[in-house]
């Protein structure tokens, strides 16, 4: 988080993000780096076990019949980025699916580390989604306006997860925003054995010496 902008003279506005933090289950010494270390809060996130991504996925299908809307197969309400998980529905979540996650308030110059296939709120927006290898993104909200710098990379330890993601992609609907293998997590691979196999090949000499 590289910039929170904060309006001078509202203290309306405080009181507000504080209520919000507070609303969005942010334990006290989060609460407590606002209220008394004043640092400034730029967006509240809720992250979520990867292991929980099928019950969420299937919550949120509940809820979208509940409130008579269709869920056709071309397309996923996670990878939709439609849906806002608010205290409500995560407390509905939690009671009737046991899928608790954790609320992270992120301030001027902290870093989010995101776990390969863990959904999340982010402050990118507000709704679920899924990027790359990030299972989901619920969506982000954001306190103040802020501006933040996001990195997406892929680690050897979840390549296969990364794999499985894209293939999820290639079932939604030709005209969805994540249909497109935007990872390229094949030729990810490709190149990363190419460089290592390049680079046993050229110290080869020294490596079969005794």
């Amino acid at each position: 988080m590289v910039y929170v902008g904060i309006p001078k003279g509202q203290a309306d506005q405080e009181e507000e993000v504080l209520k919000t933090i507070q609303d969005g289950d942010s334990d006290e010494l989060t609460v407590k780096r606002f209220t008394e270390g004043r640092e400034k809060p730029g967006a509240l996130w809720h992250i979520y076990a990867a292991k929980d991504t099928e019950k969420i996925r299937e919550f949120l299908k509940k809820v979208a019949e509940e409130q008579g809307q269709e869920n056709p197969v071309d397309h996923d309400p996670i990878h939709d980025q439609s849906w806002y998980l608010d205290r409500s529905l995560r407390k509905r979540l939690h009671q009737e699916y046991g899928v608790q996650g954790w609320a992270i308030v992120q301030f001027l110059g902290d870093v989010v580390f995101i776990p390969a296939g863990a959904p999340h709120q982010d402050p990118s927006g507000r709704r679920v989604s899924t990027w790359l290898m990030l299972v989901c993104s619920l969506q982000v909200h954001n306190l103040y306006s802020c501006i933040k710098v996001a990195e997406d990379f892929v680690s050897p330890e979840h390549v296969k997860h990364c794999f499985w993601l894209t293939q999820e992609f290639r079932y939604l609907s030709h005209t969805h925003t994540n249909h497109e293998d935007k990872l390229q997590v094949k030729n990810v691979i490709y190149h990363a054995v190419k460089d290592a196999v390049g680079i046993l090949r050229a110290n080869e000499s020294s490596l079969s010496r005794p």
